[in-house]
């Protein structure tokens, strides 16, 4: 009998052991792949062609994973639920043209900046509106909600004159159907969805001048590496061409 128990006992660890050797296997091939969260409605940042999502982030978060020795899956989602999945560790991190701000940084670290962008104004053409000194709090502005219009216009103008919409492009129909009167969003998607619409223009004067990051867990070690890797990458002129690439001067 004591035998048998001591058999029993031994399959018993080895079953115990196996589990712990599959668990940290499973462990160590989740970390061969990083999780990128983005937000694909953001050209030339993020936007999806042919089925495949692609743009200045992806191509800078796809060198980052080649410099780190890893493969990158990237997540779509809507841009207000990147920074929470990344605080919840949902995704590994987020990159969308997310610009650093104080009150982000009180639920994620951001990595050096990698690029500068400036928030941009669209009205249409024969707009009363012909500067950022036209718009007033009796205006209906239309902005992404969670991003940085969403916050700068929310202060400036209060949130009864701020209409909030998932994505760019339904601000955009928004404008074009009359139910706000101009659009605060990042300079590029701007130039895009002005390029796709006709009898939309863009104001000479820029709403607020900003830089984008990437966001990651606070206090994850991955902060280090992409800045690592970022460093790297700016100094072989990676970065630049992958801009140059997507953002005609």
């Amino acid at each position: 009998m004591k035998k048998m128990k001591k058999i029993v006992s031994l399959a018993l660890t080895a079953v115990l052991a196996f589990g712990v050797l599959t668990a940290c296997g499973s462990k160590s091939s989740s970390k061969d792949t990083l999780v990128m969260a983005t937000n694909a409605t953001f050209p030339p940042y993020e936007s999806v062609s042919n089925d495949k999502i692609v743009g200045i982030d992806v191509d800078i978060a796809n060198a980052i994973a080649k410099k780190l020795g890893k493969k990158l899956e990237i997540k779509d989602v809507s841009f207000d639920s990147i920074i929470a999945g990344v605080q919840q560790g949902k995704y590994d991190f987020g990159m969308a043209g997310i610009t650093v701000t104080e009150d982000r940084k009180k639920n994620v670290d951001f990595t050096d900046p990698y690029a500068k962008a400036v928030q941009s104004v669209i009205v249409k053409e024969d707009s009363t509106i012909q500067s950022v000194d036209d718009i007033t709090k009796d205006n209906k502005i239309g902005v992404q909600q969670g991003t940085t219009g969403d916050i700068y216009a929310s202060d400036d103008y209060g949130e009864d004159a701020v209409i909030k919409y998932n994505d760019g492009p339904t601000a955009v129909q928004a404008l074009i159907s009359g139910k706000v009167d101009c659009v605060i969003i990042d300079s590029e998607p701007a130039k895009a969805y002005v390029a796709a619409n006709q009898g939309l223009k863009i104001l000479d004067s820029a709403y607020a001048d900003e830089e984008y990051a990437i966001c990651v867990k606070k206090g994850s070690d991955l902060k280090g590496d992409i800045n690592d890797a970022l460093k790297e990458l700016k100094k072989d002129g990676t970065i630049d061409k992958i801009i140059a690439k997507y953002i005609k001067e």
